[in-house]
């Protein structure tokens, strides 16, 4: 299995970026996906997650409102639209692939996890 995360950057505050992350080697509509970041220094935390179907979602209260998450099953892929970013952002982002069809906020749920990608959020 493997996840391959995509989108990150830098971008000043107050703007957008819309992270990808693709998976192959499991049947990706089986599973809900998630969305952590680690900034330096501190724990991986929760951003968001979404079911098997793309009908429900969850966020982190830090993010609610201004992040986004979807899937689209038939590119294997998930999304994770971030706007009005703040510096507090910045964090590499990682997504992983659950362990079943519906969404935890818990990390241990997701069995598979991508490399990670960069959000630098300047000022």
């Amino acid at each position: 299995v493997q996840l391959q995360a995509s989108g990150g950057g830098l971008v000043q505050a107050g703007g957008s970026l819309r992270l990808s992350c693709t998976i192959s080697g499991r049947t990706f509509s089986d599973y809900a996906m998630g969305w952590f970041r680690q900034a330096p220094g501190k724990e991986r935390e929760f951003v968001a997650t979404i079911n098997w179907s793309g009908d429900f979602t969850d966020y982190a209260d830090s993010v609610k409102g201004r992040f986004t998450i979807s899937r689209d099953n038939a590119k294997n892929t998930v999304y994770l639209q971030m706007n009005s970013l703040k510096l507090e952002d910045t964090a590499t982002y990682y997504c992983a692939a659950g362990g079943s069809r519906y969404t935890s906020r818990k990390a241990w749920h997701y069995t598979s996890w991508g490399q990670g990608t960069l959000v630098t959020v300047s000022s």
